[in-house]
């Protein structure tokens, strides 16, 4: 499957289990850790969790390999599906970190 279109189905899955502020960043022709990252705000804690686990109950059977991911702190988990990278956050987590300044301004990223 394409990347976009990969990364669309994402943001549509977390878009329907009502994820908030949902952001893909194109990073293909940078020079980054991954070609595509998308942010999303989950309501609460328990709510990233369950985004997270419904990503790995839909994705997985479409053949999407969750290489790794890091769910220590409910307020920002990350998924790493090879070429995608997914990060979950807590709204006053994202403000804080403002993973899409970061991007944005050192990478000259655009969303998709």
């Amino acid at each position: 499957m394409e990347l976009q279109k990969r990364a669309n189905n994402i943001k549509d899955l977390l878009d329907n289990k009502k994820a908030q502020h949902i952001v893909i960043y194109d990073l293909q022709d940078k020079e980054y850790i991954t070609q595509c990252v998308i942010i999303a705000t989950a309501l609460a804690g328990k709510h990233s969790y369950a985004l997270l686990d419904f990503m790995r109950e839909e994705l997985k059977p479409l053949g999407e390999v969750f290489y790794s991911t890091d769910e220590e702190s409910e307020d920002w988990i990350i998924a790493d599906l090879g070429e995608i990278m997914v990060h979950i956050f807590t709204q006053n987590t994202r403000k804080r970190f403002n993973l899409e300044e970061f991007l944005e301004n050192y990478f000259h990223a655009n969303t998709i």
